[in-house]
């Protein structure tokens, strides 16, 4: 089997992903796309096309696996990549993923499956953002679901591709402003932004890539999430407090913290679950709140051995002489945002004086006003 590259375009921005893989395959040359349209699982199969920039070398169609188109894609990709490879013809394979499908799913799958990913990008239309993420409606509703069971939404899908891409393709339009612009930035400073029009895209999608250091950086426990900002009218809010929220002042908060900024994530704890890790991920003015597994304070020293580095070091970041790596670092970015508002109402949901004085003991019998937002 050849040494086969393998680059994953992303994005709901139908227009700027299609202008992504365009210039991919003007770049590097010996690149093919492959495309999987899960536009057509409704009629029992999902259409492949394989392409290069002359056109379409091959199609062909993969049956839907347990009514889920997204499974389908998963069942047929490696196969047809290790195709690709062994035939030694190829040095990068374009993988785009329809509408809906999320880079991270897919980029696991074909390292699981034995090949190499040197690139992750997310083509983005910077006019087109705010929209996106301002939109709550269930990709079922939008037509982008990938199987009956999706429930996920347009906002937090979007979010998603957004933010685990290190490179975002650009399609600059008319319609794209400053503020736009600000907000692209603001929501993943991190990423290295490439003009679809001038820029070197073929090298980005070469560089390499790395799954596991992606999957810890969107993981709460140690999300590199962004930084204090301000300019074009939008804001970045850093919210970082060590006293844990009163659960019930917190709930009923939640739809005004929700609905407070176009995106917001982080991590938090809850006085009634000292232990637990949760997890604020809100876009759409939908809001999911999860938990993510223990604080490290919560576990013997023996099991800090099974802890990745990364985890480590930023719960070390965060380490408080009594709580431990508990915290609350939430983070808010927005157009107009209302910054000391924001900053009232969450620390009004922090215990007081008072409540934090009581201790521990007293804290696990306050009402458990998140055991069915947790399923517990």
């Amino acid at each position: 089997m050849s040494d086969l590259s393998v680059a994953i375009v992303a994005g709901l921005h139908a227009d700027a992903r299609r202008a992504t893989v365009a210039r991919l395959l003007h770049d590097v040359p010996g690149s093919v796309v492959l495309h999987h349209d899960l536009a057509t699982a409704a009629a029992g199969t999902v259409v492949r096309t394989i392409r290069d920039a002359t056109g379409i070398l091959d199609a062909g169609e993969a049956p839907l696996v347990n009514d889920c188109a997204c499974c389908a894609l998963r069942e047929d990709l490696v196969p047809e990549l290790r195709r690709l490879a062994a035939a030694g013809q190829v040095r990068l394979a374009v993988v785009e993923l329809w509408d809906s499908v999320e880079p991270k799913a897919m980029a696991e799958v074909v390292v699981s499956g034995g090949l190499t990913v040197t690139g992750v990008i997310t083509a983005v239309d910077p006019a087109l953002l705010l929209p996106c993420l301002g939109n709550g409606d269930d990709l079922a509703d939008a037509g982008l679901a990938a199987a009956a069971t999706d429930q996920r939404t347009v906002a937090d899908t979007f979010a998603r591709q957004l933010e685990y891409a290190p490179v975002l393709a650009i399609l600059d339009s008319e319609e794209t402003d400053d503020e736009d612009r600000e907000l692209l930035g603001q929501l993943h400073p991190t990423a290295l932004q490439i003009p679809l029009g001038d820029g070197d895209l073929g090298a980005a999608a070469l560089a390499g890539f790395d799954v596991e250091a992606a999957a810890a950086a969107q993981h709460p426990a140690c999300a590199l999430l962004p930084v204090e900002a301000d300019a074009y009218g939008v804001s970045t809010f850093v919210w970082h407090r060590c006293r844990p929220f009163h659960p019930e002042r917190l709930y009923a908060a939640l739809e005004d913290l929700t609905c407070a900024a176009a995106r917001s994530r982080g991590r938090f704890w809850l006085a009634d679950k000292p232990d637990a890790l949760l997890h604020w991920d809100a876009a759409g003015g939908a809001l999911c709140v999860e938990g993510a597994g223990p604080w490290l304070a919560s576990l013997p020293d023996a099991a800090w051995e099974l802890v990745p580095p990364v985890r480590r070091a930023a719960a070390a970041l965060d380490w408080h002489p009594e709580h431990g790596d508990r915290c609350q670092h939430l983070v808010f970015t927005s157009p107009a945002l209302d910054r000391d508002g924001l900053e009232r109402l969450l620390d009004h949901c922090l215990l007081t004086d008072t409540e934090y004085a009581a201790g521990r003991a007293a804290w696990k019998r306050l009402p458990p006003a998140f055991d069915t937002l947790l399923e517990i």
